[in-house]
């Protein structure tokens, strides 16, 4: 099969597409003919070398698809509950940029209702994180208040949506007025542009003072002062990415004053039966949304897997509103 490989650490242009073995799948995986993948920040990263795949896992970028099954593992009999030729999407650990993957079972979503093939792959990877992160581990509930950073994102584009089927009033900070825009249509309350102002400052404004529930940060270091001072009493910080750096001098006397908790946690480097879990929260959960219409994939550009280089770089300019694919 073709697979994009990363032949040294670097820029996009270490992103070659080279003619490779087919992956074996184990014997309780799929093997699945890829219809698309979708890029997420840390295959950004794992390509300059900074986010190392989990022992074990494919050395190719992509920690999502949508595809068909091609073979079941030797464990897995027909019907419980795969069948080959079925249309799914799935939670990976690697191995999406390729034409072929092989992933657990228990990460394999179906094609929700309403959505092709190829926009699928847009779905796992942020709907399991979302979930995971906000309401799984922080606890958000209907009538409480979020604010996202990065809200044009792909993980900020769903967040944004299922908080708003759950009745939850959203904040958002993106860096343009399009940004900004594309989030108050899909549903966001409150949109602030981080270039040109004060996000505490405005939270506090909208909130007469009291501060967000929770907050999704991608930023880290950078935002981590600003993120205590616009927590609620028993606010909730959530950590997900580094894109501000990895540390700070911060006053910690917030989080005594207001009981706040932080927590921070990836998806990749979970347990196959932890991911097992959330897929299966995310299918009782979020599934029905997009099935009733109220959620759906923001798909902002297709390149064919040949492209990943000018893909990445799409990525890195942070000029995208959404999720950018890939396509063999």
């Amino acid at each position: 099969m073709k697979a994009v490989a990363i032949t040294k650490y670097g820029g996009p242009e270490v992103l070659q597409l080279e003619e490779v073995e087919d992956p074996t799948p184990g014997a309780e995986e799929v093997l699945i003919k890829v219809a698309a993948t979708a890029l997420n920040r840390a295959d950004t990263v794992q390509r300059k070398g900074a986010y190392p795949p989990p022992k074990g896992s494919s050395p190719y970028p992509g920690l999502e698809a949508s595809g068909t099954i091609l073979a079941l593992g030797s464990s897995l009999s027909p019907g419980s509950p795969w069948n080959v030729g079925d249309e799914v999407c799935a939670l990976l650990s690697g191995g999406g940029y390729a034409e072929k993957v092989a992933v657990p079972v228990g990460q394999l979503l179906p094609v929700p209702p309403g959505v092709s093939l190829r926009d699928a792959a847009a779905l796992p990877e942020v709907a399991c994180t979302v979930w995971s992160t906000v309401f799984m581990m922080s606890h958000l509930s209907p009538g409480e208040s979020f604010l996202i950073h990065g809200g044009s994102s792909g993980i900020g584009t769903l967040a944004i949506q299922i908080s708003k089927y759950l009745g939850i009033k959203v904040f958002v900070t993106a860096g343009s007025e399009e940004k900004l825009e594309a989030c108050k249509n899909l549903g966001a309350d409150v949109c602030i542009n981080y270039k040109t102002e004060d996000f505490v400052a405005r939270v506090k404004e909208e909130t007469g003072g009291k501060g967000v529930d929770v907050i999704l940060d991608n930023m880290g270091g950078s935002y981590f002062q600003r993120n205590l001072d616009s927590l609620s009493v028993d606010g909730r910080l959530f950590i997900i990415g580094f894109q501000g750096g990895p540390t700070a001098e911060v006053n910690l006397s917030p989080m005594l004053a207001k009981r706040l908790t932080v927590q921070a946690a990836g998806l990749r480097g979970r347990s196959i039966d932890n991911k097992a879990k959330i897929v299966e929260e995310v299918k009782k959960n979020v599934w029905p949304a997009i099935a009733a219409g109220k959620l759906k994939p923001i798909v902002f550009k297709t390149f064919p897997l040949a492209e990943a280089a000018e893909a990445h770089s799409l990525m890195e300019s942070s000029s995208h509103i959404g999720k950018i694919l890939l396509i063999p």
